[in-house]
């Protein structure tokens, strides 16, 4: 039983700080809680899909169908935070000042909001699926206590997201957006890294050197702090220099989209 909590654990912990991240960064955005349960029940209907096709996902490619799966879902992920937070640099005074305003609704973010729906289905899809053909194995296996495990680790690891999203809320409004989309920046950079991996895994790109260094003797990956910064920053204890490749290529590209998005909403075109 605790095996099983803690493997779902890690796995609905993953997703629901994603999730998390995505709600305290659309803070003040109309109907932005219909598009996030609305993109917990897609990426819940695709995880149960995924499960149920698993096997021709993963025949693909000579084998390598769940490793490009998994870098197709995380670089769509990836694609879609990088809009938002160039949008949201370009938006965050109007939405502050919005929020600030007794009664009032922020009116525009709606096609961001959409984007969102998407990082969060995709979320939940990718780490669902893997829940779901994980306890299907067991369930095969006649092991014990699953609903039990099931129920501990969904409880747990929604629980710790829910305490992150009351923190985030903590933080001053004037500072609120800019150190959200800081944290998408870092979230979405650490995706990137993982679908390098995935991608260096199937032999579709080059390791660039499997393993620059080993810091797990500082943090593991397997620990609790090890995963949940893994999950908010991208942390690997043993990165490969593709994947840090792909941390700061996205990093830089992201600060620079913030930076421009920023100066063009300062700056409004004459006309």
């Amino acid at each position: 039983m605790w095996g099983v909590a803690l493997l779902v654990f890690r796995e609905v912990l993953e997703a629901a700080l994603i999730v998390t991240i995505v709600a305290a960064a659309t803070r003040g955005v109309r109907h932005r809680g219909a598009f996030i349960a609305g993109g917990i029940g897609l990426g819940v209907t695709g995880a149960l899909l995924v499960a149920g096709f698993a096997g021709r996902i993963a025949a693909l490619a000579s084998g390598m169908g769940q490793e490009l799966f998994n870098a197709a879902v995380l670089l769509a992920a990836v694609l879609m935070i990088g809009w938002h937070v160039v949008w949201m640099s370009a938006h965050a005074r109007e939405l502050a000042r919005h929020m600030q305003q007794l009664g009032s609704q922020v009116r525009s973010g709606a096609s961001s909001l959409a984007l969102l729906l998407a990082v969060v289905a995709l979320a939940v899809l990718r780490e669902g699926s893997e829940i779901v053909l994980f306890l299907y194995g067991m369930l095969a296996g006649g092991a014990d206590g699953l609903y039990a495990g099931l129920a501990i680790g969904i409880g747990a690891g929604t629980a710790l997201a829910f305490a992150l999203y009351f923190g985030l809320l903590r933080i001053p409004v004037r500072h609120f957006f800019a150190a959200t989309n800081w944290m998408l920046v870092l979230l979405a950079a650490g995706l990137a890294a993982n679908a390098a991996r995935y991608l260096a895994q199937a032999d579709l790109l080059p390791a660039w050197q499997a393993q620059v260094w080993d810091s797990s003797w500082l943090l593991s990956d397997t620990s609790l702090p090890g995963r949940i910064l893994h999950i908010l920053i991208g942390y690997d204890a043993r990165p490969s220099g593709m994947m840090l490749a792909f941390y700061l290529a996205t990093a830089i590209a992201l600060v620079l989209g913030m930076r421009h998005g920023t100066r063009g909403r300062a700056h409004p075109a004459r006309g």
